[in-house]
């Protein structure tokens, strides 16, 4: 793999970020299977909770190849543990709704702009497991498919409002804003410019999102 020696940290570094963003995602993913009646919901969101595992067991597997000494940190991050206190109290209150804006939506809309944006560079440096690669990009697609479809019957059915969900949006998106530029210095290594980076989440958002 053609990863020079200087990017293999700050790549190492991402991927942890990735890596815990994989593990929120189960975690939500496995409540919210608790939450819904509709056994075809449920079975999507307990599929989805043991692909995220495994999303973060490969990202461990690859910061263990690139960086070994980084393979337990803990990225400091403390717009993503807020994201992660306002999720569970929206998972805490039953607000299914919610917390498909705030993780199908939203975060699974920022893996996907991640790894995107990833695969692009590990195409240039002739990456291998390019299969495993698309993959996940795939599995990411079709979580983020899957929530927008979700809210969208619902805002047919009149149980939720666009109003509302721009609202929640915002809130979660200035927090995705604030992880993706906390790590600036880190994507300036790798010559990379954040604020593109956290632009490009929005272009996976619906319209009912927009402000």
């Amino acid at each position: 793999m053609l990863v020079s020696h200087d990017e293999r940290v700050p790549i190492a570094r991402l991927l942890t970020f990735l890596e815990h963003g994989e593990r929120m995602a189960h975690d939500c993913a496995k409540a919210q299977a608790a939450l819904t009646e509709d056994s075809g919901t449920r079975r999507f969101l307990l599929s989805q909770a043991k692909q995220e595992a495994l999303h973060a067991r490969v990202f461990q597997g690859a910061i263990a190849w690139l960086a070994p000494k980084h393979l337990r940190d803990a990225p400091f991050l403390p717009a993503l543990e807020e994201y992660r206190r306002i999720l569970d109290d929206a998972l805490a209150r039953r607000d299914l709704m919610e917390t498909l804006l705030a993780e199908q939506v939203v975060l699974e809309g920022l893996g996907e702009a991640i790894l995107t944006r990833i695969e692009q560079g590990l195409v240039k440096r002739a990456a291998p497991f390019g299969p495993l690669r698309r993959l996940l990009l795939k599995q990411e697609e079709a979580h983020h498919g899957f929530g927008r479809r979700q809210i969208e019957r619902a805002i047919e059915r009149g149980e939720t409002d666009p109003e509302s969900l721009r609202r929640w949006a915002q809130h979660y998106l200035a927090l995705t804003d604030a992880m993706v530029l906390t790590l600036c210095d880190l994507f300036e290594s790798i010559d990379e410019d954040a604020r593109a980076w956290a632009r490009d989440v929005r272009t996976f958002l619906p319209d009912w999102c927009s402000p």
